[in-house]
């Protein structure tokens, strides 16, 4: 995993905005409507080949391929693994039950026809899991590999993302196993293969785990909260145990508390979940600082520091958002991240999470989205002039 050893190095946090027509062969795939395979393996190749050039003209270092040929951060899973059927069901957030307008408009917004939802037709674990067939991930790597091939440079490094076990296990119901634990057991194992094959393919492994803060005010909404840290300590020892034949420098965890626009006046704090995410074997973070609810809480690195051989990818860029970013409020930000780790080489540039992690839910417009992208990397090289890089 690169460090900023010359300038602040800027990346994001995995998924941005598909053509139209891929999302619409999605949306069609979910609802059950007859789709051509071949099409949407064309569709998503020349997506993929468009997200990479388009990463790498607006300045960013460490780029993926968009999650462009997944239809969502996570539901593409039941494409890859044995044992998921039925349709099952996902709790409202508990912030939004004291807001009942804003509620209305929300499930009205989530429910659209044309895009491809987190919270219908959710599979469950009907039967044993297993990682079906790794000529799906080796197929995927092997796309991205040929598009990075195709651009010829200008980048730094290249990195996949996969979903956690945790929150698999959140949102796609257990009606097999005899216990989460199982469950849980079951997921890592399956999940190690693509883990495995994604850094065997030369790329960084991003973690997605936003379950160990979002199933706060979900799945343990009416829990104690020593409830939900004990889920939390459970998921990151089955990651510890999926990764464990995976280098540690070669692997990030992303950490957020749901990718949606709402009150959020229910997140777990930071400073809660810490301590444990700490204990995952991996060789940095991925965590949101940008939007309003989480931007204080860069703090809470200097409570409880990060290991000497972590980086710290600083959410700088809200991604719910339709303003840009002044490239002087993205230095800022990095430069107070910067000073409470102490090394501004373990700092890099990001954002709080995907523009667009199921197919058409993103909340900002395509335009915009590379606006905010450009005005991180103008804002990285503000920081990286007055931190001294360079």
């Amino acid at each position: 995993m690169q460090r900023s050893e010359d300038r602040i190095l800027t990346t994001h946090a995995g998924s941005l905005p598909r053509p139209a027509a891929l999302t619409r062969l999605f949306a069609q795939r979910v609802r059950g409507e007859a789709v051509d395979p071949a099409a949407i393996e064309t569709e998503g190749r020349a997506a993929v080949r468009d997200s990479v050039n388009r990463q790498i003209e607006t300045g960013l270092d460490v780029i993926d391929d968009g999650e462009q040929s997944r239809e969502s951060f996570v539901l593409y899973m039941r494409h890859r693994l044995t044992g998921l059927g039925g349709e099952g069901t996902r709790v409202m957030h508990a912030d939004l039950d004291d807001y009942p307008q804003y509620k209305r408009e929300f499930q009205g917004r989530v429910t659209s026809a044309d895009r491809v939802s987190n919270r219908t037709h959710l599979p469950k674990a009907v039967g044993a899991v297993t990682y079906a067939d790794a000529k799906f991930i080796a197929a995927e790597c092997a796309d991205f590999r040929a598009a990075l091939d195709e651009a010829n440079g200008g980048f730094t490094e290249g990195f996949l993302t996969a979903p956690s076990p945790g929150i698999i296990a959140a949102a796609m119901k257990n009606e097999h196993y005899d216990s989460e634990a199982a469950y849980l057991a079951a997921l890592g194992q399956a999940l190690s293969v693509e883990y495995a094959a994604i850094v065997a393919s030369g790329f960084l492994l991003q973690l997605d785990c936003p379950d160990l803060a979002l199933e706060r005010h979900l799945s343990y909404q009416d829990r104690p909260l020593g409830e939900f840290l004990g889920f939390v300590e459970r998921v990151v020892e089955t990651i510890n145990q999926a990764i464990e034949n995976v280098p540690r420098d070669r692997v990030r965890l992303h950490v957020c508390w749901g990718n949606y626009e709402g009150p959020h006046d229910k997140d777990v704090p930071l400073e809660d979940i810490l301590p444990i995410l700490q204990k995952a074997k991996v060789g940095g973070f991925v965590l949101p600082f940008a939007n309003p609810r989480h931007q204080h809480e860069y703090r809470v690195l200097q409570k409880f520091p990060l290991a000497d051989d972590q980086i710290i990818v600083a959410g700088v860029i809200d991604d719910l958002t339709g303003f840009v970013e002044h490239p002087e409020v993205v230095a800022d930000r990095l430069e107070n991240v910067a000073r409470v780790v102490g090394d501004p080489r373990r700092v890099m540039a990001g954002t709080d999470c995907g523009f667009d992690t199921s197919a058409g839910m993103g909340r900002v417009t395509e335009d915009v989205v590379w606006a905010k992208m450009k005005a991180m990397a103008e804002g990285a090289k503000i920081a990286s002039r007055r931190l001294g890089l360079g």
